[in-house]
């Protein structure tokens, strides 16, 4: 994502004026905007009440677990069984968040805010960057940016309901999953051991894919993570 300028002059000085930084932010958010108006949209299109995906996107924020719980929600279930359904999905990010921990801060107003920003996109956001200053400044930009499209998208799609008729039509479910792979891209050209523990966990998220909900996928390809770790002890003993 650098430019030949930018890789000769070295990141400027001040990263949360990065243009590239500022332009792949803006992106992912426009991804994220557009799948948050396609959530709120389908769970008003289902019958229920404008203001459940707009709490819902405030308080919860994690996007395949919304998917998941509306989901229950619509099937006839329970609120507890669309809350738990939630929580299981959105396990995956308490390693996410020991990842980013020392990213986030280690302030108690940081580190509460910062929990609840920690995402897929801005873990890989921060995880992308080549020193700490950068990966701070990357994920705050994406976090808040990416909070308030969502947000925004939400309540856009909430409003306007069952008008935007069949969503899936639109390949809307296909923006965040392309945006990742564009931002996990770099970091696997560059590490041969983190390539080889992504191809055993993504093998295993398609071979589940059929048979598991939506974001468990996710769940079992951190799998993958157990190899990456003990190559790298290899290494060091």
């Amino acid at each position: 994502m650098r430019s030949a300028q930018r890789t000769r002059s070295g990141p400027p000085d001040r990263p949360a004026q990065d243009p590239a930084l500022l332009r792949d932010v803006a992106l992912v958010s426009v991804a994220g905007g557009i799948v948050g108006v396609s959530f709120g949209a389908i769970t008003v299109a289902g019958g229920l009440p404008v203001w459940v995906p707009v709490v819902m996107s405030l308080v919860v924020y994690a996007g395949s677990a919304q998917f998941s719980a509306v989901g229950v929600l619509l099937a006839g279930g329970g609120p507890v069984a669309a809350a738990v359904t939630g929580l299981l999905l959105n396990t995956r990010t308490a390693a996410f968040s020991l990842a980013v921990a020392e990213t986030i801060g280690r302030g108690r107003v940081a580190r509460l805010l910062g929990a609840h920003l920690v995402t897929d996109e801005t873990v890989a956001f921060a995880l992308a960057q080549s020193d700490p200053a950068r990966r701070r400044a990357a994920f705050w930009l994406s976090g808040i940016a990416l909070f308030v499209v969502w947000n925004a998208g939400v309540l856009l799609g909430a409003l306007a309901g069952s008008a935007l008729g069949e969503t899936a039509t639109y390949g809307l479910d296909a923006a965040f999953p392309a945006v990742l792979v564009a931002l996990v891209l770099p970091a696997l050209r560059e590490d041969a051991g983190l390539r080889r523990a992504a191809l055993p966990g993504a093998a295993l998220a398609l071979a589940v894919t059929p048979a598991v909900p939506p974001g468990v996928p996710v769940l079992v390809a951190l799998a993958g993570l157990f190899l990456y770790g003990t190559r790298g002890r290899r290494r060091s003993a």
